[in-house]
């Protein structure tokens, strides 16, 4: 079987390689990958400090690793972090993140990339966040005992492990040290199959999104627009979702200020977000005083501002339930604001949780929009309950980061007896 799962991975390869002529995100993928070991071998000589190695797919899974890498780096100061990606949405936007001493790519998973990088980069702890099984690196990591730990888990009976065909696939977990798991469902399933090498924890998303809502970045350029009117804040939205806000817009008249954050900000998307816009709008960039009184609706086209910038909210709209899923509710959710989204979320048990709660509502058209907005506007008894009900959720869904340090540091501790 591993040969079968190599030469998949060989032909994906190929296959963004094929792409890379005419897609700028897989020409990101091939380039950012060609000097890789050079600059991980640069990165060893530089320092003899042991190493403790992070890898996330892309974006939502490094900010749902983050709070854990702060907290690593305070618990082992003397050691150093590497930070992998594999995809360029990922490593484009956070390839200069302050806290990790060297942030690189993912090479392809292959058995010599996989020993190569291993070998080069002599990792003491590896993390990896979420869904990320690369079973070559894993059974790299296996060989040279290093210990391997994959956080805010998540598994569910359709996945190829629980398949008839996924014996093999189950049989890598058990070169996972520790498999951090998000619920109860997921490890009564892995417990179902024989996998025990697994404990709840919960999800790190929750304490990453408290953290941001006790220490927000200030943007007053924001705050000076939206002065004396309620706020829609929407964030991650799509040309979908945004069909619907422009129907809010026009049909409460000027009464209140919208802040829409694409979900991409390339300038040929903000253009036409900007076009199809039928009232005065102004991107942040270009935002100046004058125009802030202006105009009603300001359109985000700066990476890294969101999770921040829902502090200014008074009721959240969060994009992509149109289309593959609902993003990220609960940074909105942290700073105690009322959300609501499109009918995708199904795959969210947050969304469920907060729709149960009264903290988020579901909306599948325009008219549902216009008319959930007038309620929450229009009675503030509702208002305070639905964001009471999303702070609440929060809060009370906390400290997975510190289960999963303590859990290290007693394996670790364990370890260091066994050979002493």
């Amino acid at each position: 079987m591993r040969f079968f799962y190599t030469l998949t991975i060989l032909f994906y390869g190929l296959a963004i390689r094929v792409a890379s002529l005419f897609n700028r995100k897989a020409a990101q993928w091939i380039h950012g990958r060609r000097d890789l070991f050079a600059g991980l071998e640069e990165f060893k000589k530089s320092a003899p400090s042991p190493l403790i190695w992070f890898h996330c797919a892309s974006l939502g899974e490094f900010e749902q690793g983050r709070t854990l890498m702060e907290r690593i780096k305070k618990v082992y100061p003397g050691h150093r972090i590497l930070l992998t990606f594999f995809s360029p949405s990922g490593y484009e936007i956070r390839k200069d993140y302050p806290l990790a001493d060297h942030v690189t790519y993912l090479p392809l998973d292959t058995p010599w990339n996989a020993r190569r990088f291993v070998q080069m980069a002599q990792p003491e702890i590896v993390f990896f966040i979420k869904y990320e099984y690369w079973y070559n690196f894993l059974s790299a990591l296996h060989r040279e005992h290093i210990p391997v730990y994959i956080t805010a888990a998540i598994f569910r009976q359709k996945q190829l492990f629980f398949r008839w065909y996924g014996t093999w696939f189950r049989s890598q977990l058990d070169k996972i040290t520790c498999l951090f798991v998000q619920n109860e469902s997921s490890l009564e399933l892995l417990h179902r199959y024989g996998i025990t090498n697994a404990i709840v924890c919960g999800d790190t998303r929750f304490d990453r999104v408290k953290a941001v809502a006790e220490n927000p970045l200030p943007f007053p350029q924001v705050e000076r627009f939206a002065y004396g009117y309620p706020l829609l804040m929407a964030g991650s939205t799509w040309p979908e979702d945004e069909e619907l806000l422009i129907r809010l817009m026009e049909a409460t008249s000027g009464s209140l200020r919208f802040v829409i954050a694409p979900h991409e900000i390339h300038p040929d998307r903000i253009q036409s977000l900007l076009k199809r816009i039928r009232q005065p709008a102004v991107t942040f960039s270009s935002l100046q005083g004058a125009e802030a009184v202006e105009a009603s609706i300001l359109v985000i086209d700066t990476m890294g501002m969101l999770s921040h910038l829902y502090r200014y909210a008074t009721i959240v709209y969060v994009g992509g339930g149109f289309g593959k899923g609902i993003h990220n509710i609960l940074e909105a959710a942290a700073f105690s604001k009322p959300i609501l989204f499109g009918p995708n979320h199904r795959r969210f048990r947050e969304a469920d949780d907060l729709i149960r709660s009264g903290g988020a509502k579901c909306i599948s058209s325009a008219e549902g929009l216009i008319s959930a907005v007038q309620q929450l506007t229009g009675d503030p008894d509702l208002y305070r309950r639905s964001a009471d009900a999303g702070g609440q959720y929060v809060k009370t869904h906390t400290g997975a980061t510190d289960k999963i340090i303590d859990s290290v540091q007693s394996h670790n501790k364990s370890e260091n007896d066994q050979e002493n």
